[in-house]
């Protein structure tokens, strides 16, 4: 049995997926990044391995990406997390045609062709608003779980107006609103309903096109899902494994180098991403 494994080295945390070679998941692992990026990844894959039950020689090939992509050890090749969403998005959901990913500290959108290539990307990574950095700055204002927000949210009936989704203005914005009494949840609705708007926002550069699929770390948050499906008009697709999506595409790439035996020549859609297409901000 050959076997391929997909790092991914988030700002927040470090993701793997490890594959058979029938493309079918057998381990996951999750991980705190923390302030040493090499120790994560090292760390996350020995997770993965127990996980699985696979053996180190037994996996052919490895991929690292995301942000510490070059620090993975393990690593036999580097491919970006813009190549590993949309991989990882098509291989959940084969109608993607766009990819909404929310990390830690940047936003990204992404034109997907019928393949799981990239045709198009724009990101925000010059800036913390829109990420999870803003929603947990939000949590921290208000003095509670980054995991419950998302659901408290759903029960806002009048969501505030943020004046600003600046992730350093957001506690004085909050602090305001409390002490204008207003409630928890239509605080914490104002601010994931100004994030969705931010987002779609930025996405739209790329266009829109169903289905879109939602992928990264905020996935997870329900009340995110919800104002971006109110904002868009549709549904999004999200997968229990939304937070994995990069591993998974990563892992994909790897299965596919190992199964020809030699990585000198990679697909087409993990060609690096052209610098125009970035639209940062």
């Amino acid at each position: 049995m050959i076997y391929a494994a997909g790092i991914d080295v988030g700002s927040t945390q470090t993701k793997g997926i490890i594959l058979n070679e029938r493309k079918e998941i057998i381990g996951r692992a999750l991980t705190d990044t923390g302030a040493n990026v090499t120790r994560a990844g090292d760390r996350c894959f020995a997770e993965l391995l127990a996980a699985s039950g696979a053996k180190r020689e037994e996996v052919a090939y490895v991929v690292g990406t995301g942000y510490g992509r070059y620090k993975v050890t393990v690593g036999d090749a580097q491919i970006t997390e813009i190549s590993c969403h949309a991989r990882g998005a098509s291989y959940l959901f084969p109608g993607t045609r766009t990819v909404i990913d929310m990390g830690g500290q940047d936003a990204k959108g992404i034109k997907v062709g019928e393949a799981g290539d990239v045709k198009d990307f724009v990101m925000n990574d010059k800036c913390a608003a829109g990420t999870g950095r803003f929603l947990a700055s939000a949590a921290e204002a208000l003095m509670l779980s980054l995991d419950d927000i998302g659901e408290i949210s759903l029960k806002a009936r009048n969501p505030v107006r943020l004046t600003t989704v600046c992730t350093v203005f957001v506690e004085s914005d909050i602090m305001s609103y409390l002490a204008q009494n207003k409630k928890v949840e239509d605080i914490l609705g104002g601010v994931h309903s100004a994030i969705a708007a931010r987002t779609i926002s930025l996405v739209r550069r790329v266009g829109i096109e169903p289905e879109v699929t939602f992928t990264g770390g905020v996935s997870k948050n329900t009340g995110m899902v919800r104002a971006l499906e109110e904002k868009l008009g549709m549904k999004l697709n999200v997968s229990p494994d939304s937070h994995f999506v990069g591993a998974l595409g990563a892992s994909l790439f790897a299965l596919e180098r190992s199964l020809k035996g030699t990585g000198a020549n990679a697909p087409a859609s993990e060609a690096a991403e052209a610098p125009s297409a970035a639209l940062n901000q």
